[in-house]
């Protein structure tokens, strides 16, 4: 297993070794063990799945303290640029986001941990997303920030004409408008 930092603390990219052979493949995406050996700790609770079709994005999203939520992101099926801003205001990159292409073909991962918005956008035809997360959901604690916030000036590699959003994601706020705290 491969772990890749960023140029944003604790947000890592993890790509799992594959044993390829004349029958498909075979590889760990989560061993704990392995995990806490590389210094990622988390206690996952729960798996998420989605699966939408090209030009959807989904977020930013994210759940405030007690119930922020870590979570580990891979591609079952299709490819996804996935992001995530950095939320955590004592941070040197507080309000900076990161992306990273996920694909069932390059099998990585991403581990985006408390403190950060979460977001992806269909790339392929279609998706099948999966994360686990190390708390359950809560509505009362549910955030975001709009997709298309100009300060934070995210390429979802999309043209404006693919782009499909929820309503529940077309009005959420602005980064410079958010008024809660996160962690």
């Amino acid at each position: 297993m491969n772990i890749e930092e960023t140029f944003i603390k604790d947000l890592v990219v993890i790509t799992p070794t594959q044993f390829p052979d004349e029958r498909g493949y075979f590889f760990e995406a989560y061993n704990q063990g392995k995990f806490n050996e590389k210094g990622i700790h988390y206690n996952f609770i729960q798996d998420n799945q989605s699966f939408s079709k090209r030009g959807v994005i989904r977020g930013l999203h994210l759940q405030i303290n007690p119930f922020a939520q870590a979570k580990l992101v891979r591609v079952l099926e299709g490819e996804i640029l996935d992001v995530a801003v950095d939320l955590r205001k004592d941070s040197p990159t507080y309000g900076q986001h990161f992306s990273v292409i996920l694909s069932a073909t390059n099998k990585k991962q991403l581990m985006v941990p408390h403190g950060f918005a979460h977001g992806f956008s269909v790339l392929s035809a279609t998706a099948s997303v999966l994360y686990k997360v190390d708390q359950v959901y809560h509505k009362d604690s549910e955030r975001g920030i709009r997709y298309d916030d100009p300060t934070l000036n995210i390429d979802w590699q999309l043209t404006p004409e693919e782009i499909i959003v929820s309503e529940k994601d077309l009005i959420l706020p602005s980064f410079e408008s958010i008024d809660w705290e996160f962690c």
